[in-house]
């Protein structure tokens, strides 16, 4: 078998404690040009499309891109009022973690070397509902949805995938009340599923983390 050829990736969300994770799972193998909102070599705020745009313009030719970043609030339903997008309690995360990873995805269409892969980032409530978490159930599904769907449509041999990971050990002090009787994994295992999906062939694959 040959040797897996070095890799240029953007990784998106890069000092977050799963950026960290498949930063470190990665860079020994490839470059990773590490981006965030307000951090890293590049600075790239997914829920503003003209500032990805940017993020890509300076970026430079790319093999890859890894998102590790979104936001969702936890609002309990009996709180959530309907509302247009912009005023509504589920809108952090549908413009957010939703959207801003879809543009993500579609400004890399363009970008990325042919072959090249994406791999967005959901999580374990699309599957396994908390109180308070059906606006993060409503995105993480939609995301799987959008993976699978767009997956078939790429052009040039473009690539995307989606790590759906349940809650991280290193983040059951923050987390831990929300996910009683819910196993939590370590990060470093959510990173491996960034290898697969970047190292491998799969498309349009949802790689469910702990769960």
């Amino acid at each position: 078998m040959s040797d897996q050829p070095r890799l240029r990736i953007l990784l998106v969300g890069a000092s977050g404690v799963l950026g960290q994770a498949v930063d470190a799972a990665l860079s020994p193998r490839h470059e990773v040009i590490r981006a965030g909102s307000k951090t890293g070599a590049l600075q790239i705020d997914i829920a503003d499309p003209a500032s990805i745009l940017r993020g890509f313009e300076a970026a430079g030719p790319l093999d890859a891109v890894c998102c590790t970043a979104g936001t969702t609030n936890f609002p309990a339903l009996a709180k959530v009022m309907p509302r247009p997008l912009a005023d509504s309690a589920y809108g952090l995360g549908l413009t957010n973690k939703l959207m801003g990873q879809v543009n993500l995805a579609l400004a890399a269409r363009a970008t990325l070397r042919d072959g090249g892969s994406i791999t967005l980032i959901s999580g374990i409530l699309a599957d396994h509902p908390i109180p308070g978490g059906s606006g993060a159930a409503m995105v993480n599904g939609a995301l799987e949805s959008f993976v699978r769907a767009a997956a078939c449509e790429l052009p040039r041999g473009l690539r995307l995938n989606l790590v759906s990971p349940t809650v991280f050990a290193e983040s059951m002090d923050s987390y831990g009340a929300f996910f009683r009787g819910y196993p939590p994994v370590p990060v470093a295992a959510a990173a491996l599923a960034y290898c697969r999906s970047v190292e491998g062939i799969g498309t349009g694959q949802v790689f469910k983390v702990g769960y």
